[in-house]
């Protein structure tokens, strides 16, 4: 029973390293769970630990990471509740931080894989702490306002690779862009694509973020 104050499941590498290893920390959608991500990191390299973990707060049938604030005009426009965002990213600071101690990870090789809410998360949480991650892989998701004027230390060529929808009704590409544009204005190495699927990750997209944690992991 590990001491991870979210619900999670972690992923022995299949190629472990001596000494501590690498991870990537997998943070799901609105709604799904912890095994949503798992087939994607299936593909990603075999000496990665991967710690996925659960939104702390049910929704129908999966679980949340914050409600969403539509006091800006709807879904497109939509915002992180600010007080249920803040206590998510501590929670995953904390869980990553236990992760660490528990399966003896690397601290100055852990990456963040986020699917939409998640996606949004983890950028917020490179931008609050840049020097914790070594990499970001963000699909589907934006730039919270939160986060849209920070300009914190560190985050000079840190490897972000930025994927969208072009067909996405729940996060349009354009959202991605300009978090994408920002990241590359604070001197963050991004890559953005864009792909033509809906809210999904599509074959290509894998295969673009894939070598994308090859090369970064």
């Amino acid at each position: 029973m590990s001491d991870l104050p979210l619900e999670h499941v972690h992923v022995e590498p299949s190629e472990p390293t001596e000494g501590p290893g690498p991870a990537v920390v997998l943070l799901h959608g609105r709604g799904s769970n912890e095994q949503d991500l798992l087939q994607i990191a299936r593909e990603f390299p075999p000496h990665l630990h991967v710690v996925s973990l659960r939104a702390p707060d049910r929704l129908q049938g999966g679980y949340t990471w914050y409600d969403l604030d539509l006091s800006g005009g709807g879904l497109h426009q939509s915002q992180p509740h600010a007080e249920q965002f803040e206590r998510s990213r501590n929670l995953v600071r904390e869980s990553i931080e236990a992760a660490i101690d528990e399966y003896d990870l690397d601290r100055d090789r852990i990456g963040l894989l986020g699917f939409s809410q998640g996606a949004i998360t983890s950028l917020a949480l490179l931008l609050d702490d840049p020097g914790d991650y070594a990499w970001v892989v963000a699909l589907h998701g934006y730039l919270a306002e939160s986060h849209a004027g920070h300009r914190p230390d560190g985050i000079a060529d840190k490897p972000v690779f930025v994927g969208a929808g072009s067909m996405d009704q729940v996060i349009p590409a354009s959202r991605a862009e300009r978090a994408a544009d920002r990241l590359e204005e604070l001197g963050a190495d991004v890559t953005f694509r864009t792909y033509d699927v809906p809210h999904g990750v599509g074959p290509d997209e894998l295969t673009d973020a894939v070598a994308f944690v090859e090369e970064h992991a």
